[in-house]
């Protein structure tokens, strides 16, 4: 019984299901590009769409620009310049970036078409600020938006607020041209508007909504910058076509099937979990301890799977990701339990402001920090949960992956 090794299998086989590349060939197949093309890719997965599309495209393709985290670009592709920029926060390279895909489409005519590649992590990668506002306003939004538990639709009702490419105004630069957007969602539903905070699509929120999310959070805002929260943005965009290729569904049924082949039978519990990571590392926990004994309806030996993406609200001073705080959280619940294990992994492969993907814990992993002389309730409260998985090899380390669909948390119980 090596859980370890059918978890390997799992995280790998996860990952190469979900690489954008044949979706993204597939949505091309389906599209008929009428004059001039152009590309910008944007986000965690913008080089592996790029590769795709310029495959796919060839010598048709005019002039394209990448804009994606620092190393995750792979290489050079034809007709395509590659920008790399900060991640989770924007940084002046995000800025110099933005600047070229405007450059390059505020002068298309109705004779192009321009072609959008959009993954996650676009909201942070692709910006400019609204004329009156600089880099530092977005940085400290951002920041603040980030260390309060904000999920990723509140936080981008919020900053495309003061963005001059996002919330559908980026489609509007390229008026007259078409743009037809194939999108990677990292969104729970796959709300457009929500998707690297929608360039290209109508912004379905209010001011109104904007301004909960600042007093729910109780967001600190200049008197510059709360000036632009009077300013609505577009509802409508008429120049744009739009296909989903990939979600944290596909994420999930990746999972499933793999568990299947290694002799689990798979439950997949929701593909929108959504709640403090920690919270949901103690929940999977007791569904684990209820299955060993026997106490709920899942019959080993099984996996049970939930999708989504959780918060952390930082309390601390530790370094960690929303991945890695979910598994630390779920040691204590399996502790000493025989047969059981828990993963949970980032899509993209960076969990947070880390090199890791995710966290593994087992039965053992709470003796095996306390061997440590490290207390987990210390490293949770201090978000520190980098640190103590790494001080017992509970660490994912994928590298970039090339795709980005939220989360996937796994428990196999043998």
């Amino acid at each position: 019984m090596n859980l370890y090794a059918d978890a390997q299998e799992m995280i790998k086989k996860i990952i190469a299901d979900n690489l954008p590349q044949k979706a993204v060939e597939a949505a091309l197949k389906q599209h008929e590009f009428k004059g001039n093309i152009y590309m910008a890719a944007i986000g965690k997965a913008a080089w592996t769409m790029a590769k795709a599309a310029s495959e796919h495209l060839g010598n048709k393709l005019a002039k394209g620009i990448i804009v994606t985290k620092y190393d995750h670009s792979q290489g050079a592709l034809p007709n395509i310049d590659i920008y790399e920029a900060g991640h989770p926060i924007s940084d002046e390279n995000t800025i110099t970036a933005t600047q070229k895909c405007v450059e390059m489409v505020k002068h298309l005519t109705k004779d192009d078409e321009l072609l959008f590649l959009v993954s996650g992590g676009g909201s942070a990668l692709f910006e400019m600020p609204l004329e009156g506002l600089t880099l530092n306003d977005f940085q400290s939004i951002t920041s603040q938006l980030l260390a309060s538990g904000a999920d990723i639709v509140e936080t981008n009702t919020v900053r495309k607020r003061f963005s001059a490419v996002k919330a559908g105004r980026f489609a509007k630069i390229a008026e007259p041209a078409q743009v037809f957007t194939i999108a990677l969602s990292d969104v729970l539903g796959d709300k457009l508007d929500s998707i690297a905070s929608g360039p290209t699509a109508p912004d379905r929120t209010t001011t109104d909504d904007v301004q909960k999310v600042i007093e729910k959070y109780n967001i600190e805002l200049t008197g510059t910058q709360n000036k632009f929260l009077e300013h609505e943005t577009p509802k409508t965009v008429e120049n744009v076509q739009t296909v989903i290729t990939g979600s944290v569904r596909t994420l999930c049924e990746s999972a499933a099937e793999t568990a299947r082949t290694l002799g689990y039978t798979p439950y997949v519990l929701t593909t929108t979990l959504s709640c403090e990571a920690s919270e949901a590392g103690r929940f999977m926990a007791a569904i684990a301890a209820d299955t060993v004994a026997g106490l709920s309806c899942f019959k080993k030996p099984c996996a049970i799977i939930a999708g989504g993406e959780t918060v952390v609200t930082v309390k601390g001073n530790g370094t960690g990701g929303r991945n890695q705080e979910l598994a630390l959280a779920a040691a204590t619940g399996i502790a000493g339990l025989e047969g059981v294990l828990l993963f949970s992994l980032g899509s993209d492969g960076t969990d947070g402001p880390t090199d890791a993907a995710g966290g593994i814990v087992d039965g053992n992993s709470l003796s095996n920090l306390k061997s440590h002389g490290l207390n987990i309730d210390k490293i949770l409260s201090d978000n520190d949960s980098y640190h103590g998985l790494n001080a017992i090899d509970g660490l994912i380390v994928t590298g970039p992956t090339g795709t980005n669909i939220n989360d996937v948390t796994v428990v196999l119980c043998k």
